[in-house]
């Protein structure tokens, strides 16, 4: 199995798991166990029922893959190696793991995570910061370029999350500004990005000033011999959860925008693209299940045939729904990002993002297609005024460039 990391190197998980398998400890075990459990949906995870409310706020409705064998396993205070390519969900995954963890009454730093860029610490702090927001968490992100007396005032006034780059952190550890008493969680995230940018030996250092007792998640799409001797070092019986990477591509998928500017324009949009959507079979994304119920609505009321499903509907149902649609007896579907994922039917050529999706990760997930098939398709993304900077997010994320829509739609499917 193996599968190109960042750089474009092969990354080879049987050669992972030799070196791993050298990796004995000392009474001649293995030095990590992999972990398969998975969980199907939030609510089987036994999460506090608050943070429960912050992921669905976020917009998840349904695990990724790497959340669904990764949240549980940190969440336990277990030590994780995960591994899985970024756009995975993995942010998600271990600030889920460190939400549940904290003690909300102890106004002290308990968990630290470190990550490359200072970007990417800005993104962790702000998914940290929503994630937890019915259960009040205090985040700080420590990054350079900021300045660092407003580091040390917003520290002595207490946090619970520290998210930072390592220079600046290892400057307040060694300042006393971030004391680190109380930590009980560190995660390493994007750690072979950390490594090959040379942060090494500041990880070290920060290590040797943290306590002895603690929790380490190391996160990585790829796992060179440096991150291993890392994981070696200072992880105790950790367990590993390997994500192969998703055969999703976005190849011969034609991109293009509405400018529909305000959200009540969306519905006549809709209808006046109707005659293109019933040749062919097309599926329309909207961020709520009450959403795909109220479009429902709209579009029967208007004698447009659609057919909908989404999470609140029993199994049967969507079964027999998904049926319909397989065999082509209904060709419209309405559905939410949860079942995004389910959604592979061969003739599906048309898919319309009503609503944006609130990740880019999803918008793959969405009109993504398993390059096996080869096939053609277009997506349609209806983006109002608040949408330009998600569109910019996207066409950023994938690399890719979305055009206005043309007169000619039908022409191209």
């Amino acid at each position: 199995m193996a599968g190109a990391a960042p750089d474009g190197s092969q990354f080879d998980a049987r050669q992972f798991d030799s070196k791993m398998t050298e990796l004995l400890n000392a009474e001649g075990q293995e030095f990590f166990t992999s972990y398969d459990e998975a969980y199907d949906t939030f609510d089987a995870m036994e999460l506090k029922e608050k943070l429960l409310r912050g992921i669905y706020a976020y917009g998840f409705e349904k695990p990724s893959a790497i959340q669904q064998r990764g949240i549980v396993p940190f969440c336990k205070g277990l030590d994780v190696i995960q591994q899985a390519q970024s756009g995975t969900g993995k942010t998600a995954t271990f600030c889920s793991g460190v939400l549940q963890q904290l003690d909300y009454e102890l106004l002290d730093c308990q968990a630290l995570v470190l990550a490359p860029t200072r970007e990417l610490a800005q993104q962790i702090e702000k998914v940290m910061r929503a994630l937890g927001d019915y259960l009040k968490v205090k985040v700080h992100a420590c990054v350079g370029g900021t300045s660092v007396r407003e580091d040390q005032r917003i520290l002595s006034s207490g946090v619970h999350v520290v998210v930072g780059t390592p220079g600046r952190v290892f400057d307040m550890l060694r300042r006393q500004s971030l004391r680190p008493d109380h930590i009980k969680m560190f995660v390493l995230d994007e750690a072979d990005e950390m490594l090959s940018r040379g942060f090494k030996d500041q990880i070290y250092d920060i290590f040797q000033l943290l306590p002895p007792k603690i929790q380490v998640g190391v996160f990585s799409a790829t796992m060179p011999p440096e991150a291993l001797e890392i994981t070696r070092k200072f992880m105790n019986k950790p367990v590993r959860i390997l994500v192969k990477r998703d055969e999703l591509t976005l190849e011969g998928i034609k991109q293009f925008y509405v400018n529909v500017e305000e959200e009540e324009w969306k519905l006549e949009t809709l209808c006046d693209l109707y005659e293109t959507l019933a040749i062919t079979q097309s599926v329309i994304f909207v961020n709520t299940r009450r959403k795909v119920d109220l479009l429902t609505d709209q579009m029967q009321s208007r004698d447009h045939t659609v057919s909908a499903t989404h999470g609140d509907m029993d199994q049967n149902t969507r079964d027999i729904i998904m049926c319909e649609f397989r065999t082509g007896s209904s060709r419209v579907l309405i559905t939410t990002d949860l079942l995004a994922r389910g959604i592979d039917v061969q003739q599906v050529s048309l898919v319309i993002n009503y609503d944006l999706p609130t990740q880019p990760e999803n918008y793959l997930h969405r009109i993504g297609r398993s390059g096996r098939f080869g096939r053609k398709g277009v997506a349609i993304n209806f983006a109002t005024k608040d949408d330009e900077r998600m569109l910019s997010d996207i066409q950023r994320f994938y690399n890719v460039v979305i055009e206005e829509l043309p007169a000619n739609v039908a022409d191209l499917l």
